[in-house]
């Protein structure tokens, strides 16, 4: 008992080295109990045992300077932030964890000091503990105060969803969105070729794990699958009936997939159950899952194996921005959007 007493005590002196201690000039942070209301610089609400377990989305809010965390589709968390500033803004768009570090320390900027980082783009853009005055101050990166910080680490997994709204670009527009569009090392021009009516690829091979986003384009009459950010699989899809935006547009929304059974048969996926989605955001009206799955319709065999494939946490990103590549030359593509 002697021994395992040590050794857990070791571990945990391990454990907490491990950990980067506040920088001087960073926010500390204040919890509050308000689960609702204003928020003054540095405060933070945090509940983690209102929802205990499911997919974790957190939502950015530029123009209110606002986070706000969801697990299971229930609030568990909120904070206040500092964004990047005019000429060096926070990019909105749609985004997964791609790395996390407890110790970081920036390249770009002078070594600076970047305690429970996040990363959401290779080009520089990440969640971490930093400086809260109050308004838009960083060069780029969304800022928390240090204590909240730790606790949204502890409560995110990588491949997580992250949605930025800057309250200028659509949410879902893929251009805020770098690696969601990924190639993969096999990539050939027969990739992006259009597909015929109800014709489909699937090549789960491609990436064998890690996190799912599914995105539907009205403007490329396509449905594309990607697992860690690798295409695995796309399919024709139709779109029926008259939208909010106009026919054949479906809008700009997120949903995520939620844990738990919906006991309702899938419209799409014969013989499998309808998940249970939560409506991340919308550009306009907003719709549910079933009033988009009312109007979509893609090959049923590719519907069950992504009906089988899909897991909670998985992404859906609607868009009537193009999303294939099309060709510049015989060898290079770029994204259409």
């Amino acid at each position: 008992m002697k021994f395992l007493a040590i050794l857990a005590l070791s571990l945990g002196l391990l454990t907490s080295s491990q950990a980067m201690p506040q920088p001087s000039f960073h926010t500390k942070g204040t919890p509050t109990g308000k689960a609702t209301g204003p928020l003054k610089p540095g405060e933070y609400w945090w509940q983690p045992e209102l929802s205990p377990s499911g997919p974790v989305v957190v939502l950015v809010s530029i123009p209110q300077q606002t986070m706000h965390v969801y697990r299971n589709g229930i609030l568990i968390g909120r904070s206040t932030i500092s964004s990047g500033t005019k000429s060096n803004a926070t990019p909105g768009g749609v985004f997964s964890i791609l790395e996390k570090k407890q110790t970081h320390r920036s390249k770009k900027y002078d070594n600076a000091p970047m305690p429970y980082m996040q990363r959401l783009t290779w080009s520089g853009i990440a969640m971490h503990s930093g400086n809260l005055p109050g308004y838009a101050a960083s060069h780029g990166c969304v800022r928390l105060p240090y204590d909240f910080s730790q606790l949204l680490f502890s409560a995110t997994a990588k491949g997580g969803t992250v949605v930025v709204g800057d309250g200028k670009t659509p949410t879902p527009h893929l251009a805020s969105n770098p690696g969601l569009l990924l190639a993969p090392t096999d990539f050939t021009p027969e990739m992006v070729r259009r597909l015929a009516r109800d014709e489909y690829d699937w090549h789960p091979e491609r990436s064998s794990q890690g996190p799912i986003t599914v995105v539907l384009s009205s403007a490329d009459h396509a449905l594309y699958v990607y697992r860690n950010g690798k295409p695995i699989g796309r399919a024709a899809l139709e779109v029926t009936g008259r939208g909010l935006t106009g026919r054949e547009r479906l809008g700009s929304h997120v949903f995520t997939l939620l844990e738990g059974n919906s006991g309702k048969p899938s419209q799409l996926a014969p013989g499998r159950e309808a998940g249970k989605w939560m409506r991340v955001s919308s550009v306009g009206r907003g719709v549910d899952a079933e009033q988009l799955t009312s109007r979509i319709r893609f090959n049923t065999e590719f519907a069950q194996k992504l009906a089988d494939t899909i897991k909670p946490g998985t992404t859906v990103i609607v868009t009537d921005q193009p999303v294939v590549r099309k060709p510049v030359s015989d060898s290079t593509y770029f994204a259409a959007n």
